[in-house]
Protein backbone atom coordinates (compact mmCIF):
# COMPACT_ATOMS: atom_id res chain seq x y z
CA UNK A 1 0.00 0.00 0.00
CA UNK A 2 1.10 3.86 -0.95
CA UNK A 3 0.75 6.76 0.29
CA UNK A 4 0.35 10.10 -0.12
CA UNK A 5 0.15 13.73 0.92
CA UNK A 6 -3.05 15.80 0.24
CA UNK A 7 -3.27 19.73 1.17
CA UNK A 8 -6.17 21.79 0.58
CA UNK A 9 -5.60 25.02 0.08
CA UNK A 10 -6.60 28.36 2.01
CA UNK A 11 -8.81 28.43 -1.31
CA UNK A 12 -10.31 25.45 -0.41
CA UNK A 13 -11.09 26.28 2.88
CA UNK A 14 -12.40 29.66 2.22
CA UNK A 15 -14.82 28.41 -0.30
CA UNK A 16 -16.26 25.89 2.40
CA UNK A 17 -15.27 22.88 -0.11
CA UNK A 18 -13.14 20.33 2.23
CA UNK A 19 -16.47 17.85 2.23
CA UNK A 20 -17.15 17.67 -1.62
CA UNK A 21 -12.84 17.32 -2.01
CA UNK A 22 -12.76 14.32 0.13
CA UNK A 23 -15.76 13.11 -0.95
CA UNK A 24 -13.64 12.77 -4.00
CA UNK A 25 -10.91 11.70 -2.61
CA UNK A 26 -12.48 8.88 -0.48
CA UNK A 27 -14.97 7.88 -3.91
CA UNK A 28 -11.75 7.32 -6.20
CA UNK A 29 -10.87 5.12 -3.08
CA UNK A 30 -8.63 6.54 -1.15
CA UNK A 31 -8.28 6.11 3.04
CA UNK A 32 -7.66 8.97 4.93
CA UNK A 33 -5.01 7.77 7.10
CA UNK A 34 -4.65 11.01 9.35
CA UNK A 35 -6.00 14.47 9.05
CA UNK A 36 -5.47 17.87 10.64
CA UNK A 37 -6.28 21.38 9.70
CA UNK A 38 -3.39 24.10 10.67
CA UNK A 39 -2.45 27.81 9.50
CA UNK A 40 1.25 27.37 8.25
CA UNK A 41 3.11 30.71 9.13
CA UNK A 42 4.89 31.73 6.45
CA UNK A 43 8.00 30.40 7.84
CA UNK A 44 6.38 27.11 7.71
CA UNK A 45 5.01 27.59 4.39
CA UNK A 46 8.38 28.19 3.29
CA UNK A 47 10.14 25.34 4.50
CA UNK A 48 7.39 23.22 3.44
CA UNK A 49 7.92 24.92 -0.37
CA UNK A 50 11.61 25.03 0.08
CA UNK A 51 12.58 23.16 -2.93
CA UNK A 52 10.81 25.85 -5.28
CA UNK A 53 12.76 28.58 -3.48
CA UNK A 54 14.30 29.60 -6.87
CA UNK A 55 11.41 29.92 -8.99
CA UNK A 56 9.57 33.21 -9.84
CA UNK A 57 6.46 32.19 -8.31
CA UNK A 58 7.81 31.01 -4.73
CA UNK A 59 6.87 34.32 -2.87
CA UNK A 60 3.89 34.27 -4.00
CA UNK A 61 3.53 30.67 -3.18
CA UNK A 62 4.69 31.32 0.53
CA UNK A 63 2.14 33.99 1.18
CA UNK A 64 -0.92 32.34 -0.38
CA UNK A 65 -0.14 29.20 1.58
CA UNK A 66 0.27 30.85 4.92
CA UNK A 67 -2.90 32.98 4.23
CA UNK A 68 -5.65 30.83 5.84
CA UNK A 69 -6.16 27.76 7.46
CA UNK A 70 -5.20 24.36 5.63
CA UNK A 71 -6.06 20.81 5.74
CA UNK A 72 -3.31 18.17 5.13
CA UNK A 73 -4.36 14.02 4.92
CA UNK A 74 -2.51 11.31 4.75
CA UNK A 75 -3.83 8.95 1.91
CA UNK A 76 -3.57 5.62 1.32
CA UNK A 77 -4.24 3.10 -1.74
CA UNK A 78 -2.48 1.46 -4.17
CA UNK A 79 -0.27 3.48 -6.56
CA UNK A 80 -1.71 6.22 -4.60
CA UNK A 81 0.82 9.32 -5.85
CA UNK A 82 -0.18 8.56 -9.04
CA UNK A 83 -3.63 8.20 -8.62
CA UNK A 84 -4.00 11.14 -6.59
CA UNK A 85 -2.26 12.93 -9.32
CA UNK A 86 -4.63 11.91 -11.81
CA UNK A 87 -7.58 13.17 -9.82
CA UNK A 88 -7.02 16.68 -8.74
CA UNK A 89 -5.96 17.02 -12.44
CA UNK A 90 -3.13 19.24 -14.17
CA UNK A 91 -2.19 22.71 -12.15
CA UNK A 92 -3.61 25.27 -14.21
CA UNK A 93 -7.25 24.49 -13.98
CA UNK A 94 -8.34 25.57 -17.38
CA UNK A 95 -5.64 22.24 -18.50
CA UNK A 96 -7.37 19.75 -16.09
CA UNK A 97 -9.38 17.35 -17.35
CA UNK A 98 -13.30 17.45 -16.67
CA UNK A 99 -14.08 16.56 -13.42
CA UNK A 100 -10.76 16.26 -12.06
CA UNK A 101 -10.51 18.44 -8.40
CA UNK A 102 -9.26 21.44 -9.77
CA UNK A 103 -11.41 21.48 -12.72
CA UNK A 104 -14.32 21.57 -11.04
CA UNK A 105 -13.53 23.54 -7.91
CA UNK A 106 -10.00 25.88 -8.90
CA UNK A 107 -9.65 29.24 -9.57
CA UNK A 108 -6.50 29.89 -11.50
CA UNK A 109 -2.61 28.16 -11.58
CA UNK A 110 -1.89 29.36 -8.26
CA UNK A 111 -5.50 29.50 -6.13
CA UNK A 112 -5.63 25.67 -7.77
CA UNK A 113 -7.55 23.94 -4.38
CA UNK A 114 -5.40 21.46 -3.68
CA UNK A 115 -1.56 20.19 -3.16
CA UNK A 116 -0.55 16.35 -4.08
CA UNK A 117 3.18 14.85 -3.64
CA UNK A 118 4.79 14.62 -7.05
CA UNK A 119 6.61 11.53 -6.08
CA UNK A 120 6.95 8.66 -3.71
CA UNK A 121 10.26 9.76 -2.17
CA UNK A 122 8.94 13.41 -2.01
CA UNK A 123 5.40 11.90 -0.51
CA UNK A 124 7.07 10.67 2.45
CA UNK A 125 9.30 13.96 3.20
CA UNK A 126 5.90 15.42 2.59
CA UNK A 127 4.12 13.83 5.10
CA UNK A 128 6.77 13.73 7.57
CA UNK A 129 6.52 17.63 7.53
CA UNK A 130 2.96 17.50 9.30
CA UNK A 131 2.69 14.56 10.88
CA UNK A 132 4.94 12.30 13.50
CA UNK A 133 5.23 8.85 12.87
CA UNK A 134 3.24 8.55 16.40
CA UNK A 135 0.13 10.35 14.50
CA UNK A 136 0.47 7.60 11.56
CA UNK A 137 0.84 4.46 13.84
CA UNK A 138 -2.14 5.58 15.62
CA UNK A 139 -4.30 5.40 12.64
CA UNK A 140 -2.68 2.03 11.28
CA UNK A 141 -5.46 -0.89 11.13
Amino acid sequence: MERTLAILKPDCVRKNLIGKVISHIESAGFKIVAMKMLKLTPEQAGAFYYVHRERHFYNDLVNFMSSGKIVALVLEKENAVEDFRKLIGATDPKEAEEGTIRRLYADNKQENIVHGSDSVENAKIEISFFFSQNELIANET
